[in-house]
C-alpha cells in the first residue's frame, strides 16, 4: 500500500540496513532517506555528519530517536545543552529553536518523525551571516 507517492504508508523497516546504506562522509549538513512520506506525518532516517548550529521548523514538530552515535544538542537555551546517546528520543517542537553543537562519534544517525510532514526546505538558521555553511541535509 503506498500514499500517491513512491513511499509505502506502512510497513516493517529495517532501521540499521537503512543506516547502513549512508556515505562515510558527506559536503552536506547531513543526509536522510524518507521511509514513510505523507501529509499527516513523514518518517526518515538521516546521518549526521558535522554539527548543526541553532534552527527552527515552522511546519512540524521534528522527534528523533538517536539510532547510533552521540553529541550534545540543546532546545530554546543555548545553556541547557546536554549530552545524547542511542536509545534516546528528543522532541522538537515546532517553531522551537535546537541545535546539535557538538557530535562525539561519526556514526550519528537518527530515525525522524515529522508531524505534520516536513518538507526538505523546513529550516530556517538563526545565525545567517555564516555564508560557507555547507547545505544543511540532503537525500540519498
Amino acid at each position: 500500500m503506498t500514499n500517491g507517492s513512491n513511499f509505502p504508508a506502512g510497513g516493517r523497516f529495517d532501521l540499521h540496513a537503512v543506516a547502513s546504506d549512508f556515505p562515510q562522509t558527506s559536503e552536506t549538513m547531513s543526509l536522510d532517506t524518507y521511509l514513510t512520506d505523507s501529509p499527516i506525518r513523514s518518517i526518515r532516517v538521516f546521518k549526521v555528519y558535522q554539527a548543526v548550529p541553532a534552527h527552527y521548523h515552522t511546519g512540524c514538530d521534528e522527534i528523533l530517536y538517536v539510532l547510533s552515535g552521540g553529541g550534545t544538542f540543546w532546545i530554546d537555551d543555548p545553556m541547557t545543552e546536554a549530552a545524547f546517546a542511542p536509545g534516546q528520543l528528543l522532541v522538537f517542537p515546532r517553531g522551537a529553536v535546537h541545535a546539535l553543537p557538538a557530535l562525539t562519534d561519526a556514526s550519528t544517525v537518527f530515525l525522524a518523525i515529522d508531524t505534520p510532514r516536513r518538507a526538505q526546505d523546513d529550516v530556517t538558521f538563526i545565525d545567517t551571516t555564516n555564508d560557507t555553511r555547507p547545505i544543511f541535509i540532503a537525500g540519498i
